[in-house]
């Protein structure tokens, strides 16, 4: 029965894995655009004309347009780095737990710690829906691969 769970627990991990490590690949994707284009205002503006021509008291279409005027040059440029440097620090560690190397265990401990760190620094001034499920993940990572580096080194020690 042991070994059921701990298979289960493995799985669990694995795909934790791969979900970060898309969720890193588009925050890759959204940090190149933010810095390679002209503006973010009209690309939001762009995206959502044609949900506002359609129904022009859309809410969430409103409320992104109500927030453009906000994404300044350099906080165009400050999202850019963060989302750029977030995404290359948390793909480069789901490679190297994915290729089994050991010291990749407690990097990704604590780099996922001093991100959820900041993600609740971020919440305690502002609630977003998104962040407080990336942080809950960031959260479910750090627990199952402490669990998986407790039995990497197990094993390691007996063998």
């Amino acid at each position: 029965m042991i070994r059921f769970q701990e298979k289960n627990i493995r799985q669990i991990f694995t795909v934790s894995l791969f979900l970060k490590g898309f969720n890193s690949l588009i925050e890759i994707i959204g940090g190149v655009l933010f810095l390679f284009t002209g503006s973010v205002t009209t690309i939001i503006s762009f995206l959502i004309h044609s949900e506002l021509v359609e129904d022009p008291n859309d809410f969430i279409a409103n409320k992104i347009q109500h927030l453009s005027p906000y994404f300044s040059g350099h906080t165009q440029l400050f999202g850019a780095l963060y989302l750029l440097s977030h995404g290359i620090i948390k793909v480069f560690l789901v490679i190297n737990l994915l290729r089994g190397k050991l010291w990749a265990y407690p990097a990704t401990i604590t780099v996922l710690l001093i991100f959820i760190v900041y993600q609740v620094y971020r919440l305690i001034y502002g609630y977003s829906f998104i962040l407080v499920f990336l942080t809950l993940f960031d959260i479910l990572i750090v627990i199952l691969t402490l669990h998986e580096y407790r039995l990497v080194k197990k094993q390691i020690f007996f063998t």
